[in-house]
């Protein structure tokens, strides 16, 4: 691991001014790397440390990637206090049977690396719930086709079949085994600038990690005999890398669940919404309606109809999505007026004479 100071971390005048505003002086900074139950890995100025969470005054728990305010004890315990502000949070939508809820994956990163591999061919659908999780998370793009030395000359055609979905963000092969394509993602790790790995698993993530940080610092698993990956990494982590930046490698993610605004979803198929901004009606569904210009647009072949239907089923879980939290915040405000009214109601009782 490269030596390390808060600057080479991310530390900067501002986050040192929203630090100073806590008022201790008996707290000092950390980024955390890692986070367990009840327990997160942190590195400080001093170096390393291990510390359990703070007392129940911590209202936001740790994510790796967090600037933390840390507390050390007369006993040696070591615990964290308080979350910094959040710049970026990279997210996903996690359904179980017990209902959905938002995992976060990684804090406070710059540019999020979405991974697709180039072998077996790129799965385009996932590529774009990726971007929409990346463009929500108010970091920037960049996508890396991956294991490009095994694409052979068919790698040109697939890196025009990503930049069609991938709509305003950059598109590059790499190749961990060559080094190709490394030199351009370099140049988006200027020093202090944090990226995040998101891809699904056997796509060469941790390959690509390791190449990036001039060393083996994740352990890599072959893809199955169907093609399909193996989970490697489980936990997330951050990485110091040379040149003072650092790379925080996420496990890879079987499935990309979405609660994001229509806004990111709209982002991510730029295309579509710029050919709707030409329908007839400004209500236009794309559906039947006439003169629909994205319905045009599909029987002259200038767009996909996987592309359309991609972008129909994730607009309409976005919607969904939006709409439950609507309702849990009605909910929310409803139950919030009817505590205020039981307590004005407890006040003007007792107020009696």
């Amino acid at each position: 691991m490269p030596a390390t100071t808060l600057a080479s971390l991310g530390w900067d005048a501002e986050r040192a001014t929203v630090f100073a505003a806590i008022g201790d002086d008996d707290l000092f900074p950390a980024r955390v790397t890692r986070v367990d139950r009840g327990a997160c890995e942190l590195l400080a100025e001093t170096g390393p440390l291990r510390a359990a969470f703070g007392s129940a005054a911590l209202r936001t728990l740790p994510c790796t990637g967090d600037w933390t305010a840390v507390r050390r004890w007369p006993d040696e315990r070591i615990t964290v206090d308080a979350v910094l502000e959040r710049r970026s949070l990279v997210r996903r939508l996690v359904v179980s049977p017990g209902g959905s809820a938002t995992q976060p994956l990684a804090a406070n990163v710059d540019v999020v690396l979405v991974a697709e591999g180039s072998v077996p061919d790129p799965d385009l659908g996932r590529l774009e719930r990726l971007l929409a999780v990346a463009w929500e998370s108010g970091a920037e793009p960049l996508v890396l086709l991956t294991k490009a030395d095994l694409a052979g000359p068919g790698i040109d055609v697939l890196l025009r079949d990503v930049a069609a979905v991938a709509v305003g963000v950059d598109v590059h092969a790499v190749s961990a085994v060559t080094g190709a394509g490394l030199d351009a993602v370099r140049a988006y790790l200027a020093p202090g600038r944090t990226a995040a790995v998101l891809g699904a698993s056997g796509v060469g993530k941790s390959t690509l990690v390791n190449a990036l940080a001039g060393t083996t610092v994740m352990a890599t698993r072959s893809l199955r005999t169907d093609g399909r990956g193996r989970h490697t990494t489980v936990t997330r982590e951050l990485i110091p890398l040379p040149g003072d930046t650092v790379l925080i490698d996420t496990p890879g993610l079987r499935s990309i669940g979405l609660n994001v605004p229509a806004e990111y979803v709209d982002r991510v198929f730029a295309d579509i919404d710029e050919l709707a901004a030409h329908c007839r009606f400004t209500d236009c569904a794309h559906e039947t309606e006439p003169g629909c210009a994205v319905l045009a647009a599909l029987e002259s072949g200038e767009l996909r109809e996987r592309r359309l239907a991609s972008w129909r089923k994730i607009r309409r879980e976005a919607l969904y999505q939006q709409a439950r939290a609507d309702a849990r915040l009605r909910a929310e405000r409803r139950k919030q007026l009817l505590r205020r009214g039981r307590a004005a109601r407890e006040a003007r009782r007792r107020a009696r004479p």
